[in-house]
């Protein structure tokens, strides 16, 4: 949803600490990228019974991907394909475990009826049979446009061929990565044509912590908990980009129905504020608002011309007379605030769903966007999903990501998103709605935000106070602390937050006897009157 206007432009008493001690092996962090224009840095492109070009002319330069050169497969009905590389070192997934890709298949290309899929599989080239140990994640792919899919070994579901191999983020002996478009086993041909692979460490976090949730059960008004409807009019009388409804606080506008949020755009004449207007609608503000995380917005979305339903975000220091967070934080206008639009939809442009960026680089009719098509945007519900992290936004439906905005310069101009954003639901109406449109939902299931776990909040002080070895570990870990440390209870706790164990630090050094614990990544947690500090150890 994009604004117009007129005129642009605690502290507490727990201080939480963090240091981490990675595993680190004799691989190094990596960048692995290409992008097929000849400045990428893989240069062992094999194809397996697959025909492969890695300097193909893009046949599709639209959308979100308008290079000119892209790596051409060709399965031409083996009953396997694939293309694959190997890497110099091994990767260490313990610190980098994502890859992702662009990719284009044409429904022309395509012969059978396989499940339109594309698969990331890593294996240790220096085996005799690579595929044996191998660990792989599949990923649904659409047909007849670009989008970006991302492996992420860390929270995706994964495979692994030899079910006796352990975890992929405890492995290091992989040195290949595989690419295979809809399976083996068949003799369907495939055409497709891929950009833009990347393996490159970037501390991405795992935003697995519930934070914030709307469900919508019951039957009623909107939770006044959770939410706050907007009615105030802008200056001049009417709402943003020539649009033609009054937002009212109104049950009729705005209700729970049997699990549902139900927001209703109706042809009606209704007089508020000295303005007669001939449609009403909702507009509904969040009292909740956050920085990072991982947002999902399962939703249903209503149909005619001229209806404009948005999921999106404004930063909550935005001033606009009337919206809920103005009065106690605004202290900037609109876009210097930020603006993020995880779900546009346009009836005059139906089952095309976008996302959009809007800053004071680039905002109104921004060129930061990206959407696809989706034929049941309006009869089904879908999974609208925002990943924001502090390098950048990932927009994705049902899990195949559409759009990522990561500029390469974060300023005020191209990055205003340091500071809390807060959520807005609504359907505006636009001039041209059609004649014949009487009303119409957008019906939202629920809106849910999940953020890191408390036990993996960023290195912030420098504890110089704490020795922890050795690490990795495989029988005894020592802690070895200050006088000023007696006494605090230490908590064990594996990567997704769940308490392992615990022991009291009554010595200088204190032994904990980790060998029955399985391989992972755990989090030791101390907490006394003055404060908490966690840090983090490998268990081999």
């Amino acid at each position: 949803m994009l604004l117009i206007y007129k005129y642009q432009i605690v502290r507490t008493n727990t201080f939480l600490f963090f240091i981490i001690v990675v595993f680190v092996n004799s691989s190094k962090a990596q960048t692995i990228s290409d992008n097929f224009q000849g400045n990428g840095t893989i240069t062992t492109w094999f194809g397996d019974n697959c025909g492969m070009n890695n300097s193909f002319t893009n046949p599709f330069q639209t959308g979100i991907n308008t290079s000119t050169k892209v790596l051409q497969y060709l399965d031409t009905g083996g009953q396997y394909a694939n293309v694959r590389f190997d890497t110099a070192s091994n990767f260490n997934l313990t610190v980098n475990h994502t890859f992702s890709l662009k990719i284009y298949v044409p429904s022309s290309g395509i012969t059978g009826n396989q499940t339109n899929q594309i698969s990331l599989k890593l294996q240790n080239g220096l085996l005799a049979e690579p595929w044996s140990t191998q660990c792989e994640i599949i990923k649904p792919i659409v047909l007849n446009q670009w989008q970006v899919v991302t492996f992420n070994f860390a929270i995706d579901n994964y495979i692994n061929l030899n079910g006796g191999s352990p975890n992929p983020l405890y492995r290091s002996d992989f040195n290949r990565v595989v690419i295979q478009v809809n399976g083996e086993n068949n003799t369907n041909q495939v055409v497709a044509y891929i950009d833009d692979f990347l393996y490159s460490f970037t501390n991405t976090p795992v935003f697995n912590n519930l934070v914030w949730s709307d469900e919508f059960n019951g039957n009623g008004v909107v939770n006044a908990n959770n939410w706050f409807l907007q009615t105030q009019l802008p200056a001049g009388g009417n709402w943003y980009n020539g649009e033609l409804q009054h937002y009212t606080n109104r049950q009729v506008n705005s209700f729970v129905n049997n699990g549902m949020l139900n927001i209703v755009a109706k042809r009606e004449t209704f007089t508020d504020q000295g303005q007669t207007k001939q449609f009403t609608s909702a507009r509904l503000n969040s009292k909740f608002a956050f920085k990072h995380g991982r947002v999902e917005v399962r939703a249903k979305m209503p149909i005619g011309s001229g209806t404009w339903p948005a999921i999106w975000m404004l930063g909550k220091n935005i001033i606009e007379p009337g919206s809920f967070w103005t009065s106690t934080h605004g202290t900037v206008n609109w876009p210097a605030c930020g603006e993020i639009d995880i779900m546009e939809h346009w009836g005059s442009n139906q089952n095309y769903v976008q996302s959009a960026m809007h800053t004071p680089s680039s905002f109104g009719n921004t060129i930061n966007k990206g959407g696809r098509t989706i034929n049941t945007v309006s009869s089904e519900f879908h999974v609208y999903t925002l990943e924001w992290t502090a390098e950048r936004m990932i927009f994705s439906v049902d899990d195949i990501v559409h759009y990522i905005y990561n500029p390469a310069v974060k300023n005020a101009n191209t990055w205003p998103f340091n500071e809390q954003q807060y959520f807005l639901l609504n359907i505006a109406i636009e001039p041209g709605v059609a004649a014949n449109f009487t009303q119409s939902s957008m019906e939202v299931d629920y809106i849910r935000v999940y953020q890191e776990n408390l036990l993996s909040t960023p290195d912030q002080n420098n504890l110089n106070d704490l020795i922890v070895y050795p690490n990795p570990v495989t029988a005894n870990l020592t802690i070895q602390i200050t006088n000023d440390l007696m006494g605090t209870k230490a908590k064990i706790y594996s990567i997704l937050g769940q308490e392992v164990g615990s022991i009291s630090l009554n010595e200088i050094k204190n032994s904990i006897d980790v060998a029955h614990f399985q391989n992972g990544i755990y989090f030791i947690k101390l907490e006394n009157e003055t404060g908490i500090k966690t840090f983090k150890f490998v268990k081999n």
